[in-house]
């Protein structure tokens, strides 16, 4: 197995895709817009992916957050507020607004698991600062570090009742990022004493069985690298001060944050102390010259991706989608 998710071109895999997947054997697959049509489409791409491996617990990814970040979108599927949403809610009522993160979370999940999903990129544990750049913005959940932590830990647990394992991200915390790193790298100046209300959701909730990293630099712990590519901050923050031990993965590869080749990235970011690299746009000489420069999964790395989707299998419950919304609904709407 390869220390790598992959994404795909189409709503269907290629016979170029099915030959390479079954080759490479990746960790995984991510689904963006690009994939999705329809409900039976969705579910036939997921199935093939799990018969193409013979992996019923295939880790199969997307970013379903709601609001503006949504792969799966009306009229087929309904829309999902985005996280600050809920923290507006906390500000007034936080029992409230943790119990309706949690119908929302379980939701999602009951939407995902419908189709063949396995694991969301969420929640984002990122502290809201004045200065959040707008590509974070409205998807963080608040800028108190124990209100984000109690609204994550909401949606970890909604998620995992609905049948879906959770990513918190992106470690250690992009709320204090200015620029997008998907455009150009972000550089944060802050003190370590500062950044230790950045960490701190991501300490509360170090249980959780997958995380992503950021791809930001923190002078503060590493002047010269980004987290995703720094041993220092995934050793010894990630790893360390906020004690996370579930399969890490870096964020995309593609975005502008990171220099060099893609390959030679994914490369990079597994030297680095990632378990995972994050392939998403389905490019076939990508992925190919990916495959060929990485090694095969780490032992410690292959433990905690079959720990993680492990953790869906002590998990039986199931909801009615429109009985978990109207009681969301009914809650925001008392608040």
């Amino acid at each position: 197995m390869k220390p790598v998710i992959f994404g795909m071109s189409g709503l269907r895999l290629t016979d170029d895709e099915k030959a390479f997947f079954r080759d490479s054997d990746p960790a995984g697959y991510i689904v963006f817009g690009r994939n999705v049509e329809n409900k039976d489409q969705l579910r036939a791409l997921t199935d093939e992916l799990r018969d193409l491996h013979g992996r019923d617990d295939l880790a199969i990814l997307i970013d379903q957050e709601g609001g503006r970040v949504a792969r799966m979108t009306e009229p087929v599927w309904p829309r999902f507020p985005a996280g600050g949403r809920f923290g507006e809610l906390y500000e007034k009522a936080p029992a409230t607004a943790i119990e309706a993160a949690r119908l929302n979370a379980q939701a999602i999940a009951e939407s995902l698991r419908e189709v063949g999903i396995t694991v969301n990129c969420l929640p984002l544990l990122d502290v809201r600062q004045p200065e959040t750049v707008e590509a974070i913005g409205d998807r963080a959940m608040g800028s108190d570090p124990g209100q984000v932590a109690a609204l994550g830990r909401a949606v970890i647990d909604g998620q995992q009742r609905g049948g879906v394992v959770s990513v918190i991200k992106h470690m250690p915390g992009h709320g204090r990022a200015v620029v997008d790193s998907h455009l150009e790298l972000p550089r944060v100046s802050a003190s370590q004493e500062e950044l230790e209300l950045d960490i701190a959701p991501f300490r509360a909730l170090s249980g959780a069985v997958m995380g992503m990293t950021a791809h930001i630099v923190y002078d503060a712990w590493d002047a010269e690298h980004c987290a995703s590519l720094s041993p220092t901050v995934i050793t010894d923050i990630i790893r360390g001060e906020i004690g996370f031990d579930g399969l890490l993965f870096s964020d995309d590869l593609d975005m502008k944050a990171l220099k060099g080749d893609v390959p030679t990235r994914a490369r990079d970011v597994v030297a680095a102390g990632c378990d995972i690299a994050l392939n998403c746009w389905g490019r076939m000489d990508e992925m190919v010259a990916i495959a060929d420069i990485l090694g095969e999964i780490g032992l410690q790395a292959r433990r905690r991706l079959d720990d993680a989707m492990a953790s869906l299998e002590s998990e039986g419950h199931e909801a009615e989608l429109a009985e978990l919304l109207s009681r969301r609904d009914a809650l925001m709407a008392a608040a």
